[in-house]
């Protein structure tokens, strides 16, 4: 007898990774909120308003990397532009926050201060129902997934695949970005969205506000660790890891490699969206420039850090380049992008396998080291 879906989700993961998402979940729901809110400031065991602002940041990236690593890594499929399903998630939500301001903007009317310094009279069409909060839960979710299935139907209907299909996602992202950067699509142009002030009549800058904000992006980030690693050690993912190495032999005994393709696309696109919608309300600001290319190589980056394939390595590198890029930017602002190609020049040349493969063949020497001690001295006894 077949086992329940949600048994099988949650056997997805052996004893040692339950413990590590437990002990992550209880720093991130129970530690951090006691140490932000019960601490006085001046204790060095303070939890700062920025710390928490930086890591609820970087774990809205980590989750758009696991995204990634879901495609690239299980899939064999290299997007470089996963930012702009990041970006159509945050400014779905983000239309919701500019509505929740109503008239403590600049210019005291119900209209955003954009629409105001633009001279526009009414709502664009798309903005109806944006006051909603379901609403705009819905078209975080449901806009990426649209605008990827489309693109990947097409896409992977041409078996358009490698490089080529790495350019046009590109491609695609860059036009988003020029199309968001006008002033009349209405959505802020280069300023995009900012200046928030409340999330379900609640200030969105009250400490537990952000706690909670912190406490979700963590929820999501843990689950989406459980969802994915199920989804790879189903028939699904071997499905879709046969198709990453021999795609044609996987067409020849009757599989229809499209819709495995496209599923995985668009559970991806889903992923980045509901990051973008709760990186928003976190950082204060969406723009245009989260769709630039720059940003999705950026992700690439990210994975192939960490190790792509792994799940758990996305995470460590999305930690690792960002706070490694929070300590440039500020030290030494002028040499940033430098550091980031070395990295991924040394990762692509000396860590294929990105540090979770360093550290799994740290553990295969020592193992292996102490397997071979014991060898050495029953050889010894012997003779």
């Amino acid at each position: 007898m077949r086992k329940p879906l949600i048994i099988r989700i949650l056997s997805a993961l052996d004893r040692k990774a339950w413990l590590a998402l437990g002990i992550f979940l209880a720093l991130a729901l129970v530690a951090v909120p006691a140490l932000h809110l019960l601490v006085p400031e001046s204790s060095p065991f303070h939890v700062s308003t920025y710390a928490i602002t930086l890591i609820g940041k970087i774990m809205c990236y980590a989750l758009v990397a696991v995204a990634m690593d879901l495609i690239w890594g299980f899939g064999g499929i290299l997007s470089l532009g996963h930012g702009l399903f990041f970006a159509l998630g945050g400014y779905a939500f983000g239309m919701y926050l500019m509505r929740q301001i109503g008239t403590d903007g600049s210019y005291g009317a119900a209209l955003p201060d954009f629409m105001i310094f633009l001279d526009w009279k009414a709502l664009p069409w798309f903005w109806l129902g944006s006051d909603s909060f379901g609403w705009a839960a819905f078209l975080a979710l449901a806009l990426p997934a649209v605008v990827a299935f489309v693109f990947g139907y097409f896409a992977f209907r041409s078996r358009i695949k490698g490089v080529y299909f790495s350019i046009i996602t590109q491609a695609l992202t860059y036009a988003a970005m020029l199309l968001f950067f006008r002033n009349e699509t209405g959505f802020g142009g280069n300023n995009g969205f900012t200046d928030f002030k409340r999330i379900l009549g609640y200030s969105i800058t009250a400490p537990e506000t952000r706690l909670v904000l912190f406490g979700l992006t963590a929820l999501a980030l843990a689950t989406t660790l459980v969802l994915a690693r199920w989804l790879v050690t189903s028939r699904f993912g071997r499905v879709l890891a046969a198709i990453r190495d021999a795609e044609s032999r996987v067409m020849f005994i009757g599989y229809n490699p499209l819709w495995y393709k496209l599923a995985i696309w668009t559970i991806s696109a889903v992923l980045c969206g509901i990051a973008g919608a709760l990186y928003v309300p976190q950082v204060g600001i969406i723009n245009p420039s989260e769709m630039s290319p720059g940003n999705s190589i950026e992700i690439a980056i990210w994975v192939a850090v960490g190790g792509r394939g792994t799940l758990i390595g996305p995470v460590i590198g999305a930690f690792v380049v960002n706070l490694a890029k929070s300590w440039f930017t500020v030290s030494f602002p002028e040499y940033w992008l430098f550091f980031l190609g070395l990295l991924f020049i040394v990762v692509t040349l000396m860590l294929p396998h990105g540090l979770v493969g360093l550290w799994k063949q740290f553990v295969a020497k020592r193992a292996a080291a102490r397997g071979a001690a014991p060898a050495l001295v029953a050889k010894g006894a012997s003779a």
